[in-house]
């Protein structure tokens, strides 16, 4: 089992990036991200469920980030907009069969290597 994630790197504030989460190995009911800054915990930022395609974001996320899948790629994305200095941290990508919303780090059995989202002021 192997989630890949990509897409990171340095932007300035009000930019965009999409970070890139591809799966391989099994197939998992739902996806999420989360993301840790320095010094801090990790905490969610968006999920979705895979069959149905429903997301659910955390407030920090809500009008700027969308989470999204391409079946066909077995990929989850992260598309983020008008990012602000406070998103900078290192994004993961997480899975798990669970089919409710799970927003805690330890609802998450599988995790992929972070990737670095730097926003610059």
């Amino acid at each position: 089992v192997q989630l890949q994630a990509c897409g990171g790197g340095l932007v300035q504030a009000g930019g965009s990036l999409r970070l890139s989460c591809a799966a391989s190995g099994r197939a998992f009911n739902r996806y999420a991200w989360f993301r840790q800054a320095p010094g801090k915990e990790r905490e969610f930022v968006a999920t979705i469920r895979w069959s149905s395609g429903s997301t659910y974001l955390a407030n920090s996320a809500k009008g700027r980030f969308t989470i999204s899948r391409d079946n066909a790629k077995n990929t989850v994305y992260l598309q983020m907009n008008s990012l602000e200095p406070e998103d900078t941290a290192v994004y993961y990508c997480a899975a798990d069969y669970t089919i409710t919303i799970v927003t805690t780090v330890r609802g998450y059995e599988y995790w992929g290597q972070g990737t670095q989202v730097t926003v610059s002021s």
